[in-house]
């Protein structure tokens, strides 16, 4: 019988010949989910010898990942901000890029102290990834997440369970910033809004392009419809002092900036980098009351 490292060494030069830019770390997340096992596990069973009918799932999902189905789908969650979220092809992969604005959004509300009752929206939820890291890393806050997908927002509140703060997050079913009016003043509006374009669309990797939710990618042909829609509804609902961010395709940056101080003229507004320096956030600060 081939053992665990016998099999994760073929897995990976399967998917390696396949496309796969992570191969080895795909054969690995794949063989652990096949096995009920940790990743880490892995590594303490090389030499244990694979039985047929254990052999048999795991091919099978190789076999989807090499047909370019995504990770993340294949194995029914992926980590956030050091937290586990279901995702199913109803809602966007949460990634990296997207814990830069979760950061951002941390630091400004932690200057006003740990113990603010602060308000927080998130619109247009998918996931709950973000909604919920708030949530979880903010014990006083209460958080209204949008989303016009029933499906996402079954996703999302499935997330905000696993992670303990399904009493403090509301799931709202809606266009844009539409459900917030209701509920209105909010201190912190967040979003990781569509912002891929229709010609870019067909430039995506072909995991993105086949698997994930075209509506949570697309934003008309120019990029910046959310941002249009979510800041024109934004201004009626935000409290003195409020913060406003956004999730940024680096090479619109400045357009969304300029958009944010076209909207919210009295905000302080900046750019802020991710990890490989480009721009990834932008963010508005309204002036307190008085």
């Amino acid at each position: 019988m081939p053992t665990l490292l016998d099999v994760l060494r073929l897995s990976t030069g399967f998917l390696a010949q396949r496309g796969s830019e992570t191969a080895r770390l795909d054969a690995e997340l794949l063989t652990a989910h096949s096995l009920g096992l940790r990743r880490l596990d892995l590594y303490l069973q090389y030499d244990r010898p694979l039985r047929e009918d254990e052999l048999g799932p795991m091919r099978a999902l190789l076999r989807r990942r090499a047909a370019g189905e995504p990770v993340a789908y294949l194995v029914g969650q992926r980590e956030f901000y050091g937290r586990s979220f279901v995702v199913t092809p109803a809602v966007l992969i949460p990634r990296p890029d997207t814990e830069t604005l979760v950061e951002a959004a941390l630091r400004w509300a932690r200057a006003r102290g740990d113990g603010a009752s602060l308000r927080i929206a998130d619109v247009g939820t998918g996931s709950g990834c973000i909604a919920v890291t708030m949530a979880a890393e903010l014990p006083q806050a209460s958080v209204v997440a949008t989303d016009t997908s029933n499906d996402a927002l079954q996703i999302a509140r499935e997330n905000a369970r696993r992670n303990g703060v399904e009493e403090r997050v509301t799931f709202v079913q809606g266009e844009w910033t539409e459900p917030l009016q209701a509920q209105a003043p909010f201190d912190m509006v967040l979003s990781n809004p569509p912002y891929v374009t229709e010609a870019e669309m067909q430039e995506l990797a072909e995991d993105v392009r086949n698997y994930e939710p075209r509506a949570a990618l697309v934003s008309g042909s120019d990029g910046m419809d959310s941002y249009r829609r979510i800041l024109s509804g934004a201004t009626g609902v935000l409290s003195p002092g409020a913060y406003v961010a956004f999730e940024v395709d680096p090479r619109r940056a400045k357009q969304v900036e300029t958009l944010a101080r076209q909207h919210l003229p009295s905000a302080t507004t900046r750019r802020i980098h991710d990890l490989t320096d480009r721009d990834r956030v932008v963010e508005a600060v309204l002036p307190a009351a008085g």
